[in-house]
């Protein structure tokens, strides 16, 4: 396992920015998070994009973070599809459901 893969949570990699928000006072509104740290950086499957584009969909909200945690939420809740891999995979098996001619997929 890589360092990378240790901060990287449901496609959001913190990288450094997860020891600024552990180390921001709070509970902390909105705006002073994207004032001190709008600027740094957050990886994603294809890139990477700064807390602030990320958050900025929130900035005429009245929005205060309890704690690192809840912002952590946050920006995994607003990055949204950005975050995830590829569309319509799955490491599962092959379906067992027949497909549109009625056969199995087992049977193929």
């Amino acid at each position: 396992m890589t360092d990378e893969d240790d901060t990287r949570e449901q496609g959001v990699e913190f990288g450094d920015v997860e020891d600024e928000l552990e180390s921001m006072d709070y509970p902390i509104d909105h705006e002073t998070v994207i004032e001190r740290h709008g600027d740094a950086e957050i990886g994603l499957p294809d890139g990477s994009a700064s807390l602030g584009e990320v958050l900025e969909p929130l900035q005429d909200e009245e929005q205060n973070y309890q704690d690192a945690d809840e912002l952590k939420t946050m920006v995994k809740n607003m990055v949204g599809d950005d975050a995830v891999g590829r569309e319509g995979y799955s490491d599962r098996g092959p379906s067992t459901e027949p497909d549109d001619n009625g056969d199995d997929a087992e049977s193929l």
